[in-house]
């Protein structure tokens, strides 16, 4: 007679994450940042410069190929593939934190803990960007018709002089807010979070978009900071990259260690 163990139920997990963040704290992060990159600075400026210079062949792609268009919405998803790209900048903290020694080659080549997870979360991240672009192409349809782009010298008079144009920011402006807090909530911590523990991308994803949640306050500052820096690199011609972007890579990889209190 074969005899059936018992089943004893799991225990409940410790609680890990941290859910009582101020908006100070956000503040604190960007300083962690920065200072992270004045240890060995050249290897965060090279991955910045890099980042640089993908960005202006992407823009002088669009324009020759006579996708201006998009350029916006290009921009505006930009901020959503942004931390699958610092994903080298996440490595360079971590290896600080652990006191580990870390070189370029080290944030380029990175092996996360989560394997290719880490990729299946880029994919989708790729995907909503494709989504959003069209979202913003399929609105422009609904309120000027079938009518080509009239090019970026053009866009403003009508988006700023018309009516329509006027209708057509108020609804493409709520519709992009929903994108960029969506987008936010479900990056903010996933993808450090895939580098640094053996956890699938759609746990780490939703995982992320509790700990914005439960966190909000703090969350929405750290956002506006990101909003900010990235308008100023805007103003710069994307030249302000090379070194906002390694700050808030590594802030964001501070963001992250301060919600997992016991990872």
């Amino acid at each position: 007679m074969t005899i059936i163990p018992s089943l004893v139920p799991p225990l409940p997990i410790k609680n890990r994450w941290q859910r009582s963040l101020t908006p100070a704290d956000a503040f604190s992060w960007l300083k962690s940042g920065w200072r992270d990159l004045t240890v060995q600075p050249m290897s965060s400026l090279i991955y910045g410069l890099l980042i640089f210079l993908v960005s202006i062949a992407i823009v002088i792609g669009l324009f020759r190929f006579g996708w201006d268009y998009i350029l916006f919405p290009a921009f505006a998803g930009f901020m959503v593939i942004g931390p699958i790209l610092a994903v080298g900048l996440y490595e360079k903290s971590r290896r600080l934190a652990a006191g580990v020694p870390v070189n370029l080659a080290n944030m380029i080549f990175v092996k996360p803990k989560s394997g290719g997870q880490i990729l299946f979360a880029g994919v989708l991240l790729c995907l909503l960007v494709i989504t959003w672009m069209r979202a913003a192409v399929i609105i422009y349809a609904l309120f000027f018709g079938l009518v080509p782009f009239p090019g970026l010298d053009h866009i403003a008079p009508m988006l700023f002089t018309t009516p329509t144009g006027w209708a057509m920011l108020v609804v493409g402006g709520a519709v992009g807010g929903l994108f960029a807090a969506f987008s936010f909530a479900i990056s903010a911590f996933s993808i450090p979070m895939l580098l640094n523990e053996r956890v699938d991308a759609l746990t780490a994803m939703g995982s992320s978009m509790a700990l914005v949640w439960h966190n909000f306050p703090a969350m929405l500052t750290w956002g506006v900071i990101v909003l900010a820096l990235f308008l100023l690199c805007l103003a710069t011609g994307l030249v302000g990259l090379i070194v906002v972007f390694p700050v808030v890579g590594h802030g964001t990889w501070h963001a992250y260690r301060a919600v997992a209190t016991a990872s």
